[in-house]
């Protein structure tokens, strides 16, 4: 049977639960789009699933209602027939670094690199048609799990090539390792200081190895040629179309140099960047923040981005006591207590949102107790990314502090295979503690630090939930009790990223009002086995009611 416009404007109506006189006979009727015909989670507790949503011409969802017959004419309506396939409020990034994913898929992308053996043969390759005395640049490789069990350094590189200056930089973007003709060329020699908040490895004789971590990564800094606007363009442009065909319909983008910031807006008029975005911009950045600068309905601009230390890997994140592996070291401080208290005061006058890197456990406690000092509250909203390591102690702080955890599950499945060495095993009970930190009333935003990691929502989903490795192992230390139940961990994407971004009234759920942010796949994460999670695969991507990434029939 055919339904008429008018019982469609009907259905709407009871759907909505708002009278209306009716339409005239000859009323233009506006585009409506009607999905059903699969699973659909809202992420709202008191009504979890709906048999269709129906959404206005502005975008936005007018109704979800109870079964709805797929028999409409489509001359009246945009069905969208999902085919089995299970819809999701939309998959959100809460951290993501979005130049440095379309760079790592347009430059040598180290990524899944097993060994130095297998990184020497495949610089080998890199340098063979490379002029002598050019610049080689990789990026993504990480030594977890390589059979060397260490880092690479200059002398791997140097058996690549003397005649090319190579110039590796860590997964996690806090470490690098150059060859001898790079050191060389920046004029790093074994009397060269430590720059302040960075670190140039040492051979036990005081020689540089060719590591260089956090800060002492900008002495090479002059090898390397910046993108001009078209390249950094390209890259972003990349960036947001890989991930919307991952399934994420926005990212909270991190550490965002104001110059992308107009070439974003551009894109975006141009319908070129097809995600939602929530940026976080360096502190040079501060006053493009404070006045929203260059927004659009896609872009927001109101956060600012600071470190507190570096990384786990790389042990360069602050710890209380010395590293059980590296006694020498407690990491490094990119940030002095009283540094961070003046950017406190200044982003609570002018109203900025606070993205802090912490990843140490004295990072985080610096962090608690600026806050604390401050007397800053929950409607701040000021964020702790990463939150990695805390003090058993300092856990219950964040969430009475109201800070909110911006955690990255995949970093735990990866980097418990060496935390225990960096941490020894009983700071690990404070260690990437997604559950205490919930159950002690703490938001955690859910992300991905792409290009560190992945970049994959199913990833991100399965870790939460498995706290096991892609493979399905675990281990001394991995504390199994941290994992989420698969409500707990859809809501670190949805609606608790939402919340983190100031946008719970427009997205984060299924709701009648919101945004028509919706992210599809083709088999139902919330009732899976667990280890079939990364066998799922994105179907539809919409975001304000437009479809902006379809998977090929």
């Amino acid at each position: 049977m055919r339904t008429s416009c008018l019982a469609l404007a009907a259905l709407l109506l009871a759907a909505c639960g708002s009278p209306a006189a009716p339409a005239p006979e000859n009323a233009t009727v506006p585009e409506i789009t009607i999905i059903s015909g699969g699973t659909i989670y809202t992420g709202n507790p008191d009504h979890p699933t709906v048999e269709a949503v129906i959404i206005g011409p502005d975008g936005r969802i007018q109704a979800t209602v109870p079964p709805v017959s797929a028999d409409w004419s489509e001359d009246e309506v945009n069905l969208i027939d999902l085919k089995g396939g299970v819809m999701f409020p939309g998959f959100t990034d809460s951290h993501v670094h979005l130049l440095g994913v379309g760079q790592r898929e347009l430059t040598l992308n180290l990524e899944g690199t097993a060994s130095i053996d297998e990184l020497v043969t495949r610089m080998e390759a890199e340098v063979s048609d490379k002029a002598p005395g050019s610049v080689v640049f990789g990026s993504g490789w990480i030594e977890t799990g390589w059979p060397e069990g260490r880092m690479p350094t200059a002398a791997d590189l140097d058996a690549v090539s003397l005649d090319h200056k190579i110039i590796l930089v860590r997964a996690d973007g806090h470490a690098m390792v150059v060859n001898s003709a790079t050191l060389a060329a920046v004029g790093i020699t074994n009397d060269t200081p430590d720059p302040v908040g960075g670190r140039i490895e040492r051979n036990a004789d005081g020689a540089a190895n060719g590591l260089l971590i956090d800060n002492a990564k900008g002495l090479v800094a002059p090898l390397l040629t910046m993108p001009d606007a078209d390249g950094l363009k390209t890259a972003l442009e990349t960036g947001a179309k890989l991930y919307a065909s991952r399934g994420w319909t926005g990212g909270h983008n991190m550490s965002v140099s104001p110059k992308e910031i107009p070439l974003m807006a551009e894109l975006d008029a141009q319908g070129r960047l097809p995600i939602r975005l929530y940026n976080a911009l360096d502190a040079d950045g501060f006053d493009i923040a404070v006045g929203r600068q260059m927004e659009t309905d896609t872009i927001t601009n109101r956060a600012v981005k600071i470190y507190m230390d570096g990384a786990l890997g790389s042990r360069g994140a602050l710890l209380i006591a010395p590293y059980s592996d590296r006694p020498d070291t407690s990491g490094l401080a990119l940030m002095e207590p009283d540094d961070l208290t003046a950017i406190m005061a200044r982003a609570d006058a002018e109203g900025v949102q606070l993205a802090i890197h912490a990843i140490g456990d004295l990072a985080n406690r610096r962090v608690l107790e600026a806050v604390e000092a401050g007397g800053y509250d929950a409607s701040h909203r000021w964020r702790i990314e990463h939150a990695q390591v805390f003090a058993v102690e300092d856990l219950m702080r964040a969430s009475a502090d109201g800070l909110i955890a911006s955690m990255q599950p995949s970093h735990a499945i990866g980097d418990l295979f060496f935390a225990p060495a960096r941490l020894g095993i009983d700071r690990l009970a404070g260690a990437y503690a997604w559950k205490t930190l919930l159950e002690n009333g703490a938001v955690i935003a859910g992300g991905s630090d792409a290009p560190v990691e992945v970049g994959s929502p199913l990833i991100e989903f399965y870790a939460a939930v498995a706290r096991k490795s892609l493979k399905g192992e675990s281990g001394e230390g991995w504390h199994p009790e941290q994992a989420l139940t698969r409500d707990e961990a859809l809501a670190l994407f949805t609606s608790a990223a939402a919340y983190a971004a100031f946008e719970e009234d427009d997205l984060g759920t299924i709701e009648p009002g919101k945004l028509a942010d919706f992210t599809v796949f083709d088999r139902d994460l919330m009732t899976i086995p667990e280890a079939e999670i990364l066998e799922a695969k994105p179907l539809l991507t919409m975001i304000g009611g437009e479809v902006v990434w379809r998977a090929e029939d």
